[in-house]
């Protein structure tokens, strides 16, 4: 069987999903070595996968000035890309190399902007993965854009307004490319076609859409070579793990609760969310479970409010009355996969389109972050708990979602390039 390298950046919600499809290629018989931030060594280790550090190091994980630095609505992207990755860029190329030439393919999260280059000096081929519809950044299925939201009013201006937006994000980031270009110079690979962030980010062997088909259908201006194969799902549970007696007997006890959460990294900048959470579940008589990761633990809370470090998704949202979440990729799919409603607060990157998404899908509604007050949250809560539209279709979303084997879909589509090699 083949030796693949499996490489991504990022946040848990990054990672898992690779996670989800290693376990899978592993079970079919492949090698799978995983190149990625040393702070989930252990994590890959204790999956007893092959682990080699990729720099840069993940530091925000415990450093929240630098992880609200990445996740500022206006200026996230950039800093993320010209004053994290970009200054570790040919430390992110040879430490992906150096494994890279002992492995038979790579199978590349889209943030490792270093993988196209060591594919084309290996000779070797490769997938890219798209987390997110917006990835593909279409002018057919237009996103929104964090750092330019107004835009998205102007997209019921029809294609040509649309592809006018999709020039301009790339002027926009042109620039940003720089680095990427000049050591594509001193290696002696071909220039860039394109913007590598927009347009030439993708393999030309093989695109695997980790997402579902509700969330977005292909388009003319995909790439090609696109599979969407579906959420591949895994928080550490593989079915097994169980919530502890002291969380079961909170839930046994009475009503469904809200679930707030931040996900993984904006747990890193909660701001007011936690506070605010509390007090909106108290006006609407509402018992909560309030995932806070690392963040102190609320003081006095009352027998109808808990405060946990973590708990798995899957174990937790089918036991929710609505979830409350920034809308990373991860916990959004976690959420249609139990068929709950959600309030979104995103932050940054791609979260605005998430929770937009969503929203259309009938299942969800939006707060921006600047609003996110105990009043506003109740009202907004207030609407997806007593409209039960929003549970009948968050429902239907679920069994679609729950239909669909998205870590079979991309196992398979990875198994026929390798049959290419």
């Amino acid at each position: 069987m083949s030796r693949i390298v499996v490489t991504t950046l990022g946040t848990l919600g990054d990672l898992h999903p690779m996670i989800a499809i290693a376990l899978e290629l592993r079970q079919r018989g492949h090698d799978v070595v995983f190149v990625t931030h040393k702070e989930y060594q252990s994590k890959i280790e204790a999956l007893k996968f092959e682990f080699h550090r990729m720099r840069p190091d993940f530091t925000a994980l415990d450093n929240p000035q630098e992880m609200a630095q990445m996740m500022d609505l206006k200026t996230g992207q950039e800093y993320m890309v010209r004053q994290w990755a970009n200054p570790n860029l040919r430390e992110m190329y040879t430490d992906l190399l150096n494994v890279a030439k002992r492995a038979d393919f790579i199978f590349s999260g889209e943030g490792v902007i270093a993988t196209p280059l060591v594919a084309e000096k290996l000779r070797m081929r490769w997938a890219s993965s798209a987390m997110v519809p917006m990835s593909f950044f279409s002018a057919y299925d237009p996103s929104v854009l964090a750092s330019f939201p107004a835009l998205a009013n102007l997209y019921r201006l029809g294609l040509t307004m649309n592809r006018g937006i999709v020039t301009f994000a790339k002027f926009v980031s042109n620039s940003w490319a720089e680095p990427i270009r000049q050591l594509r110079r001193e290696l002696g690979l071909s220039p860039l076609k394109g913007n590598p962030f927009i347009d030439s980010k993708f393999s030309p062997y093989l695109v695997v859409a980790l997402f579902s088909s509700v969330l977005a259908k292909p388009q003319p201006d995909w790439a090609a070579n696109t599979v969407v194969a579906g959420f591949t799902f895994y928080d550490g549970t593989q079915g097994k793990a169980e919530l502890t007696p002291e969380l079961k007997e909170f839930l046994d006890a009475g009503e469904p609760p809200i679930v707030f959460t931040l996900g993984s990294a904006a747990v890193m900048d909660a701001g007011n969310f936690y506070q605010e959470s509390i007090q909106a579940a108290m006006r609407l008589n509402r018992r909560a479970v309030l995932l806070i990761g690392n963040n102190t633990p609320p003081e006095n809370l009352s027998a109808d409010i808990v405060a946990v470090k973590y708990v798995p998704y899957s174990q937790i949202f089918p036991n929710a009355c609505a979830i409350v979440h920034h809308g990373g990729i991860g916990t959004t799919a976690q959420a249609l996969r139990a068929g709950r409603p959600t309030l979104i607060m995103p932050y940054s990157h791609d979260q605005p389109d998430n929770a937009a998404r969503v929203e259309r899908l009938g299942t969800s509604r939006t707060i921006p972050r600047k609003q996110y007050f105990a009043s506003r949250v109740a009202k907004e809560l207030c609407e997806l708990l007593e409209n039960p539209s929003y549970a009948t279709k968050a429902a239907e979303v679920r069994h679609i979602i729950q239909a669909e084997n998205g870590v079979s879909a991309a196992s398979d589509a990875i198994e026929k390039q390798l049959q290419a090699v």
